[in-house]
């Protein structure tokens, strides 16, 4: 469903003319000025499945057919879901807020921020699990989680996109929190709820003011 929408709205935007390019930008994609200034709050979700290259929306379609069906069938659709749909509006948001507050009119687009995402959660969750890179570099769920980060780190730092990086640093940290059991606000509720418990128990013996019966040895024959 998430890449039938990418690949569904960003072919209309690929095939059109110049003038409409135009027109649909301004009502789909998510840039500090569409959001702050002219108060078009709904391309923080529309801008999530809107793609302007070609070739991007390929690698897209790959990744996602490559990573992300092992993580809904681990998790289930309903968290799946919710993992999407957090990381996906926490990036555009972050990296919006971070354009506006610095002045630099940079749209967030596309779905690389979940796609971020979604490799960090991989490495996670299947840390130890042989993965064939391309089926020729074999590699461990982590290493592949690390290599991706270090090429992606390197490539926004040489061509100095700050605005993106922070937009994908922001869908990463929400990804290693949802997923982590040390980092996950719901299992530290949880947590704290069981211990908040423990706390309020005590264990008596026989109820309060119970008397134990006195020991009659002659009672049993063994």
């Amino acid at each position: 469903m998430i890449a039938g929408l990418e690949l569904g709205l960003s072919l209309v935007f690929l095939l059109a003319d110049a003038n409409t390019r135009v027109r649909m930008a301004a009502w789909v994609v998510a840039s500090p000025w569409n959001v702050f200034e002219q108060g078009r709050v709904w391309t923080l979700a529309t801008g999530v499945f809107f793609q302007d290259n070609f070739v991007a929306l390929l690698l897209h379609m790959m990744v996602l057919w490559m990573f992300v069906p092992t993580l809904e069938r681990f998790w289930g659709t309903a968290r799946f879901y919710k993992f999407f749909a957090v990381t996906s509006l926490t990036a555009t948001v972050v990296g919006c807020a971070f354009g506006y507050l610095v002045h630099i009119e940079v749209p967030i687009i596309g779905l690389d921020p979940f796609i971020y995402a979604s490799i960090v959660a991989f490495g996670i969750v299947y840390a130890r699990q042989p993965v064939q890179f391309f089926g020729v570099l074999p590699l461990t769920g982590r290493q592949l989680m690390y290599g991706i980060l270090g090429f992606l780190v390197l490539s926004l730092t040489l061509q100095q996109r700050w605005v993106h990086a922070v937009a994908y640093g922001a869908a990463i940290l929400a990804a290693a929190i949802m997923t982590s059991q040390r980092l996950s606000p719901t299992l530290l509720w949880r947590r704290w709820r069981i211990a908040r418990a423990r706390a309020r128990l005590k264990v008596m013996t026989g109820g309060k003011g119970h008397v134990p019966p006195s020991k009659d040895e002659k009672k049993w024959l063994n």
